[in-house]
């Protein structure tokens, strides 16, 4: 018997689906002001360098601007190595390009800013020794990063790519990009396998669009046109396109 308002169980829930997508990305839409008036204030993650005297290095993302905050995140790397008065921070500017600059930013300032309105969350940190350590290894993988004149917000290379670059040719880096950092499964070097982020597991990825990822840290995620499914065994926890990590934090 057909139900009286012409759908079906099974489409009611696909309708539901859809329209609570729409409403999520109408609400990311919303909530951005102008980015010229957007705030860009610390949110207090980062030590400060009269405080902490030793050497930090700091991984953060946070929502992007407008709707394409929605389905992914930016992010950053910040450094400051012993004894230095201010952080110095690595990321990727699309448009700069269109500016005739390179992508890649390097400048010193505040490393905790909010995204243009959007709360940055701290990835993971090292601090001390290894951290000194890491430092040299960070810039050199800055310097080594093949796509300054190339910015694709889907599927890569964007900021993501350079983060996740960064973290990669790093021993002291290990940990991994929130799931819905639409950029980071794009490998650098047109190769096709590599280690993981974490270096506790390995990747096989076409140029972001499609692929899997096996580690211990990571769990198994499915990259499906730059969208990743995934399921962490070690922390239960799903991990969805636009929400992310579902369930326990990674520590």
């Amino acid at each position: 018997m057909k139900p009286k308002d012409g759908y079906t169980a099974k489409q009611k829930v696909i309708i539901g689906v859809w329209a609570g997508i729409l409403v999520w990305i109408l609400a990311m839409t919303i909530r951005s002001t102008d980015w010229r008036f957007a705030d860009r204030s610390s949110v207090g993650l980062a030590p400060l360098p009269e405080d902490e005297k030793g050497a930090v290095v700091q991984v953060y993302a946070a929502r992007t601007y407008s709707w394409r905050g929605a389905f992914a995140v930016h992010s950053w790397v910040a450094v400051k190595p012993e004894n230095a008065k201010t952080y110095t921070i690595y990321q990727v500017m699309g448009w700069y390009l269109r500016r005739g600059l390179p992508a890649v930013s390097v400048t010193q300032g505040i490393p905790d800013r909010r995204w243009y309105g959007s709360e940055p969350r701290l990835v993971g940190e090292v601090r001390g020794a290894d951290a000194a350590r890491a430092i040299p290894a960070i810039e050199r993988a800055v310097q080594n990063y093949p796509y300054g004149r190339v910015y694709r917000a889907w599927p890569g290379p964007n900021s993501n790519t350079f983060v996740s670059h960064i973290i990669r040719s790093v021993p002291e880096l290990k940990f991994d990009l929130p799931s819905i950092a639409i950029g980071k499964d794009w490998l650098v070097g047109n190769r096709f396998v590599g280690v993981s982020e974490s270096k506790s597991g390995v990747q096989f990825s076409l140029y972001g669009l499609f692929g899997v990822t096996l580690g211990w840290y990571e769990g198994v995620e499915l990259n499906v046109l730059g969208l990743t499914f995934g399921i962490d065994i070690r922390r239960p926890a799903v991990k969805l396109p636009l929400f992310g990590r579902l369930g326990l934090s990674k520590n």
